[in-house]
Order: structure tokens, then C-alpha cells, then sequence
């Protein structure tokens, strides 16, 4: 197998992203049984046309029956009075007999009207509440309402398929987000689950099978403002289908899915989508760097953390030793294939056998399918081995306490890293760039990284080394760290007490400085300013107590108080700003040439 870190990489499918598609076709919306009008009328056929015979007979018969008018004259009712007579007779209000008083005959055929009126009215209305109880009409009702929803979405949204732990571990954190999402899943409960998991918005969703396009075409796949597709059911599939869907309908859209194996992941990959996701496959990649390279290894598990996660500890050491792993099926296979390659010795062990010799490990990986059995060989793995690196797989998240208090090295839960993994990509695609190009570095990169994005680093000493990054525009603050519009990476520098410029807020900046590493590339904080003022110069002093601390030649220094943090010194009166919008401002009240509350209030 290849180096197994490639595994985490999808920069090859972007590069070479395949046109399958021959054709334009349009997305398919219609699902046979989704017209409302058409079922109604094709399960009320029967008791209307039963109700029409019955009304229809009882307007002939009266209408020929002879009667007798005021004066005893023969007289028969018109079709029209006749129809009136049995229209509010048939629907039980009454109203008399008109235009003349009835006859015997009239008043027999009456009576066999009306029994024969409330029948069939009552078997009408019996047929159409057994429509409006069955599970088809239901479907449909919902089917129709889904699509007029999702075609009056006004924001952008994205089609999640399946509402399993990964697709609801998604769908919350897009819900703290604000962002929009479709829902489907095939499963009724887990849409039900999706009511009662207390949202912010009530997102649309809908029961089906997302191997029909006419399914994915209902969820919005042919909108325009659909902005991708997320594949997380447990069917590779279904994943599949979803992949192959929207690559041939949608080739524009990125499509995120979660592959089981290498044989749905390579069917993936085929058709061009923005990443396939193999967790197994990935968690043997995430040991081996953390067995050779654990700097870099507790960075990138740092920036898949949720927000507020403190930076761990590395682990050294590890490259050396014996490994057990103890798992069946394809996850263990995977793991020690993984750990083999980077030339450990690895031993792998079934739960249902003799347990094995746990003594003298450096490492062991508890991966079978029950939380408590690998809860326990972890145990005994730690007592017996203290200070081996134990790995747990998690399956059920009802047990995250009892492993948060057991704290092992490393916590394997296969939804929870597809979940991550989705999110940094779909929410924060410049992160996750900055994490492949991470998993190409080493420690000592890894190590001025990790320094640079901690919460420490913004009043570290400014001597201490840089992040090696390319040219970046435009950065965006995400914790300690500028995220830039680069694809390739972004970086960040520890802050330095160089005060800023006259159109800049005084507050903690960082100063641009070229990477030992990479010379001529330029690192800055988020925090920067705009502009930031050399170590020495010519020019007036920016205040008495800092005059060796000049600006640059032609510029004038800030006017007001030294923005350099703990001095209280002014820069002079013939410093002032140029800005004719600042004078009176620059002046002060007491025509001392400073404002008491500073520059740029």
C-alpha cells in the first residue's frame, strides 16, 4: 500500500476532476404517486360516481311522477325542481315540499331517495377520510409539501443524506451556524429524531431512497442555489449513487460521501467527487503520524478539535516497541496494515480468542465491536503497560463519559471523525487546506506552527521562530491564526510591540517578517494592522520615552498616546495627522496638540 498519510489528501481528485457526462439532462423532480389531485380522484372514483347514479335516478323519478297543484290539477315538477327538492333532501337539511304539497307517490319515492342519498353520502365521506389516513396520500401530501419548501428556500443550502450519528452530528453543527440543509434519509424514526433535536430552523426533510435522482432532484439537487451534497448513510451504496447522481446531473456541485471500503471508494473517486471519506482508513493514517511526526500529529488533531480545545502534549517514543491490536473485520486489517507499513512490529489479535500478552507494549489499539470489551482489555492494557499509547474505538456515544474519564491517548469514533472531516470542509475549506498541506510537513514546522496558533503566542516574546507559509491576501481570524484566501496554507506570527500607524486602531499587532525557511515570504498575524512601522528610521520619534523607535522616512508618527502597550507617552504636536477630517480632533482642548482620548476614537 502507499504511504497511507496520501490517504487524507483528495488534492489528486480536484486536479484531474473527470467530465463522465456526455449529455445534458435536466434533474428529475416527479415521484410516481406524488400528485395529490390524482390519488384523490382515482381512490374517490367509486363512491362518486355512486353518488352521482343515486342523485341522478331520484331527479329522473320525482321529475315524472305526477302531482297536483293548488287548484287539483295534474302537474310534474321540472328537472330543475326536481333536482332542487333532492339536493337539500340528499344532504339532510330539508326545506318542505314545493312548489305544491306532494302526493302519495311523490312522498314514497322521496323516502327511497333519501335512504339511498345517506347511503352513498356516507359511504363517500367514509371513503374520503380512509384516504386521508393512508400512509400513500401521506407520502404524497408530504412530498408535495417538501418540494414547494425547498423551492422557496431563499438562502443556499446543502443536501445532507442520511440523519445517522454522522449526518445529525452535521446537521447541529451547520444548525450553530445558521447554515441551511435539506434532509433525507429513508428511515422514518431518524426523521422524527430530526423534529425533536431542538433546531434553530426547521429544515426540510423527507423520507426516501437517495438511489433515485428523482429523490435527490425533490431535495433540491436542480436548484440554483444548492451549494453541495453530503453522502453520510451507512449504505456505500446509497453513497455511491448519491456520487454518481450528482456528478452526471449537477458535474458543478462538490459532493462530500463516506466510503466503508476501497472498492466503493476507488467507484468513488471515479467520478470526480470533492472527497471521499474512509474512516477506517483515515484513523490508521492519524496513528502513523502521530507515531512519526506527533508534533505535526497534535497540531492537526488541534484544528479538527471543537472550538476552545486546549493543544495536547505530544507523544515520542512510540516508533519503537511491540503493538497489539485487537480488533476483527476490516478495521483491523486496515490499522496494522497502516502501522506495518511504517515498520512497527504489530501483532493483531481477535476478541474472541485467548486475550493476549498486554506486558512491555508501547502501543495498543482496542477496536472491537463493543464498547465495553474495549473498554476493559484498555484497562488491563494500562495497568499492565502504563505507559503504552492505548487507542479506543468508540460505537455508541452514550458511553463519551465513561471513556472521557478513562482519558486514553486516542479515541477512534467513526462518525465523529467523517462529521469533522465534512465540516472543515464544507464550512471552512481554507482550514482544511491549511491541514493537508500540514500532513506534508515535520515536526520543526509542525512545532513554530503550533506555536504561532496558540493562545500563548499572542504575548510570546518576539524572537521566537515563524510559520514557513506562502504568500497570503486577506486573512480571516480563526482563533490565534490568519486562515487566507490561499488554498495552499496559511500561517500566522507571534506579536511584536511595534506601534502601529496613524490610521490604524492601537492594539495588539503582529509585525511582517520573512520565514527563516522560506525567504521573501512574508507572516503575519490575524491581528496585524494594515501597515506596521520598521525597528529604526528617520523621522520624528513616536514618543519621548520610545524616540528609538522610529518611523519611516516621509511618514508621520501617530498623534496622541503611544499605542504601545503599558506607556503613557505622547507623540509631539508637529506630528500631527495631515488628515484636514482630524484636525480639530488632533488639537485637543487644551491646545496641547493630543486628544485626550487618542487617535481614531
Amino acid at each position: 500500500m502507499a504511504n497511507p498519510l496520501l490517504l487524507l489528501s483528495t488534492k489528486a481528485h480536484k486536479g484531474r476532476r473527470p467530465r463522465l457526462r456526455r449529455a445534458r439532462v435536466e434533474v428529475p423532480e416527479y415521484l410516481a404517486g406524488t400528485d395529490v389531485v390524482f390519488l384523490m380522484l382515482q381512490r374517490m372514483r367509486g363512491p362518486l360516481v355512486a353518488v352521482v347514479v343515486v342523485l341522478t335516478i331520484s331527479v329522473a323519478g320525482l321529475s315524472m311522477i305526477p302531482g297536483i297543484d293548488a287548484d287539483g290539477n295534474p302537474y310534474t315538477l321540472k328537472p330543475f325542481e326536481a333536482f332542487y327538492v333532492m339536493s337539500y333532501t340528499a344532504t339532510t337539511i330539508g326545506f318542505g315540499e314545493i312548489p305544491y304539497a306532494f302526493n302519495t307517490a311523490q312522498r314514497m319515492w322521496m323516502t327511497a331517495s333519501i335512504y339511498g342519498s345517506v347511503t352513498v353520502w356516507a359511504y363517500s365521506i367514509g371513503a374520503l377520510f380512509a384516504i386521508l389516513q393512508d400512509t400513500a396520500f401521506q407520502d404524497a401530501r408530504h412530498r408535495q409539501s417538501f418540494r414547494r419548501r425547498v423551492a422557496r428556500m431563499p438562502e443556499p443550502f446543502l443536501i445532507v443524506c442520511g440523519y445517522g450519528q454522522t449526518g445529525r452530528a452535521v446537521c447541529r453543527a451547520l444548525d450553530d451556524l445558521g447554515r441551511a440543509f435539506v434532509v433525507v434519509d429513508e428511515r422514518q424514526e431518524r426523521l422524527e429524531a430530526l423534529a425533536t433535536d431542538q433546531l434553530m430552523r426547521d429544515a426540510p426533510a423527507l423520507e426516501g431512497d437517495v438511489r433515485d435522482p428523482a429523490m435527490l432532484g425533490l431535495a433540491g439537487l436542480g436548484h440554483p442555489r444548492c451549494e453541495g451534497v453530503v453522502a453520510v448513510t451507512d449504505d456505500d451504496d446509497a453513497n455511491l449513487a448519491v456520487v454518481m447522481s450528482g456528478h452526471l446531473l449537477r458535474p458543478e456541485l462538490p459532493v462530500i460521501a463516506r466510503a466503508g471500503n476501497r472498492t466503493h471508494a476507488g467507484h468513488m473517486t471515479d467520478f470526480g467527487p470533492a472527497a471521499v471519506i474512509n474512516p477506517d482508513d483515515h484513523y490508521g493514517a492519524f496513528l502513523v503520524l502521530a507515531l512519526e511526526r506527533p508534533v505535526v500529529s497534535r497540531l492537526v488533531d488541534w484544528l479538527m478539535a471543537p472550538g476552545g480545545t486546549e493543544l495536547s502534549a505530544p507523544r515520542e517514543g512510540l516508533s519503537g516497541g511491540r503493538w497489539i491490536v485487537l480488533a476483527d473485520g476490516r478495521f483491523g486489517q486496515e490499522v496494522c496494515h497502516d502501522l506495518e507499513t511504517s515498520g512497527l512490529d504489530v501483532a493483531l489479535a481477535d476478541p474472541d480468542d485467548e486475550p493476549p500478552d498486554l506486558q512491555g507494549l508501547s502501543g495498543f489499539v482496542a477496536g472491537s465491536d463493543l464498547d465495553a470489551t474495549n473498554l476493559a482489555y484498555a484497562a488491563r492494557a494500562r495497568l499492565e503497560s502504563p505507559d503504552a499509547f492505548i487507542a479506543i474505538r468508540q460505537h455508541r456515544t452514550t458511553n463519551s463519559a465513561l471513556l472521557e474519564a478513562f482519558s486514553p491517548d486516542s479515541v477512534y469514533v467513526p462518525t465523529d471523525l467523517v462529521a469533522r472531516e465534512v465540516l472543515a470542509r464544507v464550512v471552512t475549506p481554507l482550514s482544511w487546506s491549511f491541514v493537508e498541506h500540514a500532513l506534508t510537513q515535520d515536526d520543526e514546522w509542525g512545532l513554530a506552527s503550533s506555536t504561532c496558533s496558540s493562545r500563548a503566542a499572542v504575548n510570546a516574546h518576539p524572537g521566537r521562530p515563524g510559520c514557513d507559509s506562502p504568500p497570503r491576501t486577506r486573512p480571516r481570524r480563526s482563533g490565534g491564526c490568519a486562515i487566507t484566501s490561499s488554498r495552499s496554507v496559511t500561517s500566522c506570527a507571534t506579536p511584536t510591540t511595534a506601534p502601529p500607524t496613524s490610521r490604524s486602531r492601537p492594539s495588539r499587532s503582529c509585525a511582517a517578517r520573512s520565514s527563516p525557511s522560506s525567504p521573501g515570504r512574508t507572516l503575519r498575524c490575524a491581528r496585524a494592522t494594515r501597515s506596521s512601522w520598521p525597528a529604526a528610521g528617520a523621522g520624528s520619534p513616536c514618543c519621548p520615552r520610545h524616540s528609538s523607535r522610529t518611523p519611516r522616512s516621509g511618514t508621520s508618527p501617530p498623534v496622541g498616546r503611544c499605542p504601545r502597550r503599558g506607556c503613557g507617552g505622547s507623540s509631539p504636536a508637529e506630528g500631527r495627522s495631515r488628515d484636514p477630517r482630524r484636525r480639530s480632533s488632533a488639537a485637543g482642548r487644551d491646545g496641547s496638540g493630543r486628544h485626550p482620548a487618542g487617535p481614531g476614537r
